[in-house]
């Protein structure tokens, strides 16, 4: 029945949307902002133009797709479309993974914040990397420099402007240390304090960050009309920006992630089904991009499962063959027990949730964390002020 199931999953393709590192992936994005500021040995994939100032709004749960299937609801956004073009996010396609790989400007096989939860090699436990956990210590999780610490040792004004209660987070510190943080708690107070701040330098780099129109995707579904009307909010934000940043001011808008709606036939429910389950130590990820951690010695007998279970809802993958394929960019040998012992990207609309383990999270309507094109696809748009 639920090899069925799978089979008629709607949306289904034959292969995934591998990332495209080194090319045109978030990373490759915050290389290239570097690299126009006039950050020496910074490589510029993305081939942007010399800018004094420079300001990145990050729009969390903005995917292309959704982007362009809602122009009406975004005019100011789906003009700059019509010139713009897209980024792969990279993997897993999730708000940790892909503000890690803008803050540090590598992909996710180097800084290794590889997922929402991810195995601690140390002690065993999951860290669940929005919350974070006191007993890891960010520095040591996630080392390497960020773009904030480069910008400033170039001379360059560094500034991140979000809510102030990310000012200290795990995240924060391990991914995006280094920034002037102008906290700002509301749209209007983004646009000011962005605005305020690179009229500060003449030489400066902002990255603002929204998330409402994530939670709004998760709690309605990103095809609901609360969904659109939130785009509406996101849409006036972008453009104030524009407008309230310095004369010459080069705006780009991104994301970190799509989203898709899963319906209650795309689910399938590790707790509900045992195949799942056995074998299993610790499932982590989340459930559009899961990481299953195996008991000793269960690694090959629990692939086997998963694959048999979900059929082509799911592309499934031991960790070694996802190395190998590229799902996480390179990956440096520090991180590389952090990825799960079988890996899991589901297809279509589809996702492997755990209703008694993760309540909340399987209780979401729209999802991300794929190697979908729904969920890799983020816009790169540019407005100059």
């Amino acid at each position: 029945m639920t090899q069925h199931r799978a089979e008629r999953a709607s949306g289904l393709v034959t292969v995934p949307e591998l990332p495209r590192y080194g090319q045109t992936t978030l990373a490759d994005l915050s290389q290239s902002l570097l690299a126009s500021a006039g950050v020496p040995a910074e490589p510029n994939p993305l081939g942007l133009p010399q800018a004094e100032r420079a300001c990145l709004l990050v729009v969390d749960g903005l995917g292309w797709e959704l982007l362009r299937s809602n122009q009406a609801a975004a005019p100011f956004l789906s003009a700059l479309a019509e010139s713009g073009s897209w980024l792969t996010a990279g993997f897993p396609a999730t708000t940790v993974t892909s503000l890690s790989s803008l803050g540090t400007g590598r992909p996710p096989g180097q800084h290794g914040m590889l997922g929402y939860q991810v195995r601690v090699p140390s002690t065993g436990l999951l860290l669940n990397a929005l919350r974070w956990d006191k007993s890891v210590d960010p520095l040591a999780w996630q080392p390497g420099t960020t773009i904030f610490e480069r910008a400033a040792a170039a001379g360059i004004g560094a500034f991140r402007i979000a809510h102030g209660s990310f000012r200290q987070s795990g995240l924060s510190v391990a991914a995006m240390r280094g920034a002037d943080y102008r906290p700002a708690d509301t749209l209007g107070a983004l646009v000011a304090r962005a605005g305020d701040a690179l009229a500060s330098r003449r030489r400066g780099l902002a990255m603002v960050y929204s998330g409402d129109l994530d939670g709004t995707g998760h709690a309605c579904g990103c095809e609901s009309a609360a969904w659109r009307f939130q785009l509406a909010h996101v849409d006036m934000l972008a453009e104030q920006l524009a407008s309230a940043l310095p004369t010459g001011t080069v705006l780009y808008v991104t994301a970190d992630h799509g989203m898709v709606d899963v319906p209650p036939e795309g689910r399938y429910d590790a707790d509900a089904l045992p195949q799942l389950r056995t074998g299993v130590a610790q499932l982590g990820g989340e459930p559009r991009a899961r990481h299953i951690y195996a008991e000793r010695g269960a690694a090959a007998d629990v692939l086997a499962a998963w694959r048999e279970t979900l059929g082509g809802a799911v592309w499934v993958a031991s960790r070694e063959q996802a190395i190998d394929e590229g799902w996480f960019g390179p990956v440096d040998e520090r991180v590389a027990d952090r990825i799960g012992d079988v890996v899991a990207a589901a297809n279509g609309s589809s996702a492997v949730v755990a209703t008694a383990a993760e309540p909340r999270e399987s209780a979401l309507i729209g999802m991300h964390g794929s190697l979908a094109s729904a969920d890799q696809r983020v816009p790169l748009l540019t407005y100059v002020s």
